[in-house]
């Protein structure tokens, strides 16, 4: 199939915020809105990272809850190096991107190609994962992520979304890894 759309890379997996306070926003996602657990991977850092071309060390904590089938991701930035976490690019308290999971970046980079997207960050995830962040005309609080997954990736999400089926309340903020 030929892709013709970013749309036709796939459904959106996840709705990301960008929160000016971490603790707030978990608190206000558990308590408030009922979604939780929330499992909090610190210090990631992208391989082969670039912002808008140029090498970056970026690095930013992230926290994954479901609700239902689409994941609520909550971000801190945690240096001040280029990316989409810090200057123009860097919203805060409201959307800052959405997420497709992809089965082929090489398909993704064609069809924001297509479309004249500007790429903002590239990079790899893990052995074999790799991501891209796109604008493609929307400007900050637009931007799109375009993942394909690492191997063993799915399984944590899995595991991270059957957390998310009965959950009682407690341990809103765990750890992974």
């Amino acid at each position: 199939m030929t892709v013709k759309a970013i749309k036709d890379l796939g459904p959106i997996g996840q709705l990301a915020f960008l929160p000016q306070d971490f603790d707030a926003a978990v608190t206000y996602w558990t308590q408030t809105m009922g979604v939780g657990p929330f499992y909090l991977m610190e210090n990631v850092a992208l391989g082969d990272a670039r912002y808008k071309g140029v090498p970056t060390g970026a690095i930013f904590s992230i926290a994954i809850a479901y609700w239902g089938d689409v994941q609520i991701e909550l971000i801190r930035p945690e240096n001040r190096e280029p990316s989409i976490y810090t200057g123009e690019y860097a919203v805060t308290d409201q959307l800052h991107h959405v997420c497709i999971f992809v089965d082929s970046i090489a398909e993704a980079r064609a069809a924001v190609a297509a479309v004249g997207a500007e790429i903002l960050v590239e990079g790899t995830v893990g052995a074999d994962g790799a991501v891209i962040y796109v604008d493609a005309g929307a400007g900050p609080g637009g931007v799109i992520e375009l993942l394909q997954n690492m191997t063993g990736a799915d399984a944590i999400f899995q595991m991270i979304k059957d957390a998310a089926k009965d959950w009682d309340g407690t341990e809103p903020l765990r750890k992974l890894g």
